[in-house]
């Protein structure tokens, strides 16, 4: 799966938050100065085109809804940056994280910790 925009992103944000949406109820999620209504209606039409998105039709118009979930996006980002970023490799993903501090080695061994008592609960 491809990454969102900020904007893709930002929208289904409000579709994983809120259900069934339909366009002139996500402009009312915004303050002012709001988008344009085609704007947002663009949006949503191409996420939709894409296959992220289904609708309904209520007469002329039409109710939104996520056909992937928010965890499912976060693990295919997380894939496709480990594979651009770090060469396919998880390990240099996490060797990374240690390197620069962003996990401490105690967060590690407790994360190896949750791994296998999940494993082993199996």
């Amino acid at each position: 799966m491809k990454r969102f925009t900020a904007k893709e992103e930002e929208i289904m944000n409000f579709f994983w938050d809120k259900g069934p949406l339909f366009v002139k109820e996500i402009l009312s999620f915004y303050d002012e100065p709001k988008p344009h209504f085609n704007t947002i209606s663009t949006v949503v039409r191409e996420l939709d085109a894409k296959g992220v998105l289904g609708h309904h039709v209520y007469g002329n118009t039409y109710q939104y809804y996520p056909l992937i979930t928010r965890e499912d996006y976060s693990k295919s980002s997380l894939r496709n940056i480990i594979d651009s970023y770090f060469n396919k490799s998880y390990m240099s993903a996490v060797s990374a994280l240690v390197s620069e501090e962003d996990i401490s080695i105690d967060d590690l061994k407790k994360l190896i910790q949750d791994i296998e008592r999940s494993h082993s609960q199996k």
